[in-house]
């Protein structure tokens, strides 16, 4: 086993998540590259020494610069503001360090390109963190699609919708300015590469973004304008001629963490939510009649990397052990030397669909990806 110096940057919600999948996928999976948490960054110099004592980490920085240049940092994760995404990764390509960057990529499409394009150029290790996609459960329904159980796809219908902005009295916070914080920015990105991943590149899509509750109230009183978006929806054609639909919302009363999917194909479908994500419902065309209807398949050890988490089917899997699996990922892709999916690359594309959305509303109408 070799170790290797581990630096994230950003020390909050999934700076932490990265933070304990770091500790633990040595564990979990027996990975022959055991990572060692060197340094974190934060805002501030105390901010970050609490994190590096809570986190497990060696050494803290309030600098970037200091963590991306420090010899022991070997490689990187970026789970800061969007805003940092792209100088980060520009600097820590040039001196040949693997990085692993939150969803989206940057503060738009055009950050995304420079930062898949810095990657190709070194050809250094990298990877955009979509961590839904890696339940045992969607990597299932990848292998049936692929391997042609459903038969060919007509049909594609993804969502993620949440409720944490449903309420119109709810106050303002970060999340209400700016597109890159908005529901496209925020959640779009996820079910985006979860149609990609299951249904192939998008050709052309016809978009209508809404902004719900356009004011909320401020924090120290008054009301405060909102200015980007609250839900999304989009017809889509995807390359190989199947139809789609897209929905996402962050005023979806009542749905907490609604990543769904359904995939129909001539000889069967498959249909997945993530609010009961160690399951997924398979429809075999084949059956007798009288006895037609979906099978729950409840994951198991012979599902991908389930075993690491536990050796009993239905047992399942949550939230931490998505960020543990993409750790494993991560550091598959350092050993080998080359970057597994989803790259950089696969996140430009996911930029690439989201900019057609918005060109979409703009200019309402149909709009081709490569147009963008």
């Amino acid at each position: 086993m070799t170790e290797i110096g581990i630096g994230i940057i950003g020390g909050g919600y999934m700076g932490k998540v990265h933070s304990v999948a770091m500790n633990s996928v040595g564990a979990a999976f027996e990975t022959n590259l055991r990572p060692r948490c060197e340094m974190i960054c934060t805002t501030t110099s105390e901010g970050a020494a609490e994190k590096a004592r809570l986190f497990g980490f060696k050494r803290s920085t309030d600098d970037w610069r200091e963590l991306v240049s420090d010899p022991k940092v070997e490689a990187i994760v970026i789970a800061s503001t969007q805003d940092t995404h792209l100088d980060i990764a520009l600097v820590a390509f040039e001196l040949g360090k693997p990085v692993m960057c939150e969803k989206p990529m940057g503060m738009g499409l055009e950050d995304a390109r420079a930062m898949a394009a810095a990657a190709e150029k070194t050809g250094v290790v990298n990877m955009a963190a979509f961590n839904y996609i890696r339940t045992p459960a969607s990597q299932l329904a990848r292998q049936i699609i692929e391997c042609g159980e459903i038969g060919e796809l007509t049909y594609f219908r993804g969502e993620h919708t949440e409720d944490f902005f449903a309420d119109p009295q709810a106050p303002a916070t970060w999340r209400s300015h700016g597109r890159s914080n908005g529901n496209m920015g925020d959640l779009a990105p996820h079910i985006v590469n979860a149609a990609l991943a299951l249904a192939g590149p998008i050709k052309s899509l016809v978009a209508d973004i809404e902004t719900v509750h356009k004011t909320r109230p401020g924090e120290n009183g008054g009301t405060v304008e909102v200015t980007n978006d609250d839900q999304s929806q989009f017809l889509c054609r995807f390359e190989s001629g199947v139809m789609g639909l897209l929905y996402i919302s962050r005023v979806a009363t009542g749905r907490k963490m609604g990543y769904i999917y359904e995939a129909f194909g001539t000889k069967g479908s498959i249909r997945f939510d993530q609010e009961d994500q160690n399951a997924l419902w398979l429809y075999k065309g084949d059956q007798a009649r009288g006895r037609e209807g979906f099978t729950k398949i409840l994951t198991s050890p012979e599902h991908p990397d389930y075993w690491a988490f536990n050796k009993g089917p239905g047992h399942g899997t949550g939230y931490q052990d998505q960020i543990i699996i993409e750790a494993h990922d991560f550091l598959k892709a350092i050993e080998a030397g080359k970057s597994l999916w989803p790259t950089f690359q696969d996140g430009v594309m996911v930029s690439e669909v989201l900019e057609a959305a918005w060109l979409s509303q703009e200019e309402r109408r149909w709009v081709n990806v490569d147009e963008v």
